[in-house]
């Protein structure tokens, strides 16, 4: 009796408990779509914090390094940042008596790095607490699970580390801009008046060019009010381009806008609307990118870290002109000495005018994206539909850069000096980039 009851219990407990499951290996795509998310939760909590778009250049680099780093461990083919990039020392080795999942570890890497640089950290804990729970349904063992997560961390820190020493907590403690009197230079610009937007960026350690001053533009035309010189005609041609704008061009300019501190006026009431910075909008052209191409987790990783270096450095050369030169926006010259009821297509972004950023770091992604999918990669930029804007396609990265850089003009917030002499700023150091970083043997 006692042996049938012990051979009943047996047989009810092997049919009650579930089979265990197979550790399913993901496919090349589905190992890149979570990085892809990643990245992609990264850009949404910086855009919910309202953070300016140099300082998501920074925070771009540094998470974008971990997941290369991660990445490459076990790929010879793959040449690491470290020794590359200033400061950056040789990342931690794998235990070759241990199983990892590099994607998790990456995936991993970048949330707990990207968690230093937010303030709305709980939405990334929200955020990879579901994604891992994912990731173990797909019936990965613990220990190589943990594994992971422990190698993820070890990166995490080592970039943390490395970023402590950019100078960036000094730039935070500096004193505020103090506007420059005289009418030629910047001022705080309607309807908010907001400070100048951090004008000690040049003084961020680089991440590979020598120095903020090393791609220095030329020196833009002089400010006057005489309608015989060079400065008045750039002035005209931006308030005779927007009254005549078409709406393809209006719709360029939105297209383009990527200014995280526009502010909307209801009567008494002023709020601001969410959106991406420029520097966002390139790393998600980069994301549809690489899925369009196929790109796995390591190509994709590769593609984020060598454009986020790139955009980082493009930031502190362009800032450090900005502040330097500190040229009046069109809307304070217009309405002071023209017209006072004229308002650009765009609200004018809290920083001086020369160069112009986007024209910088477009041009900058152009060449280094080129680099690694080809002259002639057309593709989709769906980028803005989550801000209602409709998707817009282009022949390749150049032609992307000169529409961005163009859409300043037609928004009404830069001369044509700061588009044209801001893509030769850009280009210089996108093929500095293109040449000096290598990423592969």
């Amino acid at each position: 009796m006692k042996r049938l009851s012990l051979l009943a219990i047996l047989m009810m407990l092997t049919v009650s408990s579930k089979p265990p499951v197979n550790y399913k290996k993901l496919s090349a795509s589905e190992e890149a779509d979570y990085l892809h998310r990643a990245v992609k939760q990264v850009t949404d909590v910086m855009v919910y914090d309202i953070y300016s778009p140099p300082v998501t250049s920074r925070t771009y680099a540094y998470v974008s390094v971990a997941a290369y780093e991660t990445l490459i461990q076990d790929n010879k083919k793959y040449v690491s940042m470290a020794g590359q990039l200033h400061g950056l020392e040789a990342f931690p080795s794998l235990d070759k008596d241990k199983k990892y999942d590099l994607t998790l570890a990456a995936v991993h890497a970048v949330l707990t790095t990207g968690k230093a640089f937010v303030i709305s950290e709980e939405r990334i804990d929200t955020f990879e607490k579901e994604l891992l729970a994912e990731i173990k349904e797909n019936g990965i063992p613990q220990k190589i699970f943990d594994n992971s997560i422990a190698y993820g961390d070890m990166v995490a820190k080592h970039v943390l580390q490395w970023s402590a020493k950019d100078k960036y907590s000094q730039i935070r403690s500096m004193p505020d801009y103090s506007v420059k009197s005289g009418e030629g230079y910047w001022k705080p610009t309607p309807p908010a008046y907001m400070k100048a937007i951090e004008p000690n960026w040049n003084k961020l350690r680089t991440f590979m060019i020598d120095s903020a001053e090393q791609f220095k533009p030329v020196a833009p035309p002089a400010f006057s009010r005489d309608s015989t010189s060079l400065f008045y005609k750039d002035v005209i041609d931006v308030y005779e381009q927007v009254k005549n704008n078409t709406p393809e061009e209006n719709e360029i300019a939105n297209f383009w806008d990527c200014n995280p501190f526009k502010m909307n006026v209801r009567g008494h009431v002023m709020f601001a609307t969410k959106k991406i910075s420029p520097n966002g909008h390139w790393m998600n052209i980069t994301s549809l990118v690489c899925k369009k191409a196929k790109a796995s987790a390591v190509e994709s990783a590769e593609a984020y870290a060598s454009l986020a270096v790139t955009l980082a450095d493009c930031f502190i050369s362009c800032w450090d002109e900005k502040y330097r030169s500190s040229v009046i926006r069109p809307e304070t010259y217009i309405n002071q000495y023209i017209d006072p009821n004229w308002l650009p297509v765009l609200q004018t972004p809290p920083f001086p005018e020369y160069t112009s950023g986007h024209s910088v770091v477009s041009s900058g992604a152009a060449i280094i994206l080129t680099k690694l999918f080809g002259e002639n990669f057309e593709f989709a930029d769906s980028t803005e539909e989550e801000f209602g804007l409709p998707t817009r396609h282009f022949k390749s990265f150049r032609d992307a850069a000169n529409e961005a850089a163009i859409s300043r003009f037609y928004g009404g917030i830069h001369y044509m000096p700061a588009i044209a002499n801001g893509q030769d700023e850009g280009f210089a150091i996108g093929e500095y980039y293109a040449v000096n970083l290598n990423t592969r043997h």
